[in-house]
């Protein structure tokens, strides 16, 4: 709970860069949740991850989250963090996450047990996902 509320107090790489490999705008329907994200790789890591965005605190404590721990990351790496996020979020409580591997994504092991709520903290997930998959499909 403390560490949601602060990153969504105090969001991390909240502010849109000017320059980008790949820009993506993601919005979870059932609650008017939205993010625009930029992304920026250079030779196969994420050097930049930039978003703006409006919404609940879940939504953006995670991206704020995620923004932080997949920056400096090869882009497989930055997969293999998502992807055990992802199965952490979508197990209805039954995994409570790898801190090494997920830092301060932990604190959304709880959301996991709220099925309305699994949406937002995926939200900056997925939309990171989304990106990487551009910006790589751009490089080759």
């Amino acid at each position: 709970q403390e560490v949601i509320l602060d990153h969504y107090k105090n969001p991390l790489n909240k502010k849109l860069a000017p320059t980008f490999d790949a820009q993506v705008h993601h919005i979870n329907p059932s609650c008017g949740d939205e993010i625009t994200l930029n992304l920026t790789a250079v030779d196969g890591v994420i050097t930049a991850i930039t978003w703006d965005g409006v919404g609940c605190s879940i939504s953006q404590a995670s991206t704020s989250v995620v923004s932080d721990l997949i920056r400096g990351r090869t882009i497989s790496e930055a997969l293999t963090i998502i992807a055990a996020f992802q199965a952490m979020i979508q197990s209805k409580g039954t995994d409570s996450g790898d801190e090494e591997l997920l830092g301060d994504g932990v604190a959304f092991a709880g959301v996991s047990k709220f099925p309305a709520r699994v949406k937002c903290a995926l939200l900056g997930w997925m939309a990171v996902k989304d990106a990487i998959s551009q910006a790589t499909a751009q490089k080759q």
